[in-house]
């Protein structure tokens, strides 16, 4: 005699959980009790998505996503770990999160760590809680009070010559 779980053999709880819409024939051929009619509720989208039109990834917490190229995602939010290489234009790594790899990017915001190559045309913001390490080059940078930047640091050549200075000093906030 084989027992099988209530989970998979309990009708009253698969009619109570359809919640389908009942017809009154329907109501009456049934006997008229133990129905249950459900209207579907208005679907309301998150408060924090992607703009209409632009491709987010998020790579949850502990989720690995190893040996791959990220490409037409506008931003990538790093809650767990990555291990790519990507070009994209804003990177959002979490406390948690970790980067290894290289990055061309716009925007850069970082709350837990990055390894390897980054490029960061724009504005690289490293928070307290933030560790950047390897070949880093930058058009703006920012760094709090306790976030780490180590190895060959620069400032983005393509970027000065733009803005048409040679600035390539650190920017230190709340100090």
């Amino acid at each position: 005699m084989a027992l099988q779980s209530p989970f998979f053999n309990n009708n009253k709880r698969e009619e109570n959980v359809r919640g389908t819409t009942t017809s009154p024939n329907a109501v009456a051929a049934a006997g008229g009790s133990n129905i249950v009619a459900a209207t579907a509720a208005p679907v309301v989208p998150a408060a924090n998505t992607a703009k209409e039109g632009e491709s987010k990834l998020t790579v949850g917490p502990n989720i690995k996503l190893k040996g791959v190229e990220i490409t037409d995602c506008d931003t990538l939010v790093v809650e767990g770990y990555v291990e790519a290489t990507m070009d994209s234009r804003v990177i959002q790594i979490s406390e948690r999160g970790a980067f290894k790899g290289s990055a061309e990017i716009d925007i850069a915001e970082i709350h837990g760590q990055f390894e390897g190559n980054l490029t960061v045309r724009q504005k690289l913001v490293i928070y307290s809680t933030g560790k950047v390490t390897g070949t880093v080059r930058y058009g703006k940078l920012v760094v709090e009070e306790g976030g780490q930047l180590s190895g060959e640091i620069g400032a983005n050549v393509a970027q000065a010559a733009n803005r048409g200075t040679s600035d390539k000093g650190l920017r230190v906030a709340n100090a």
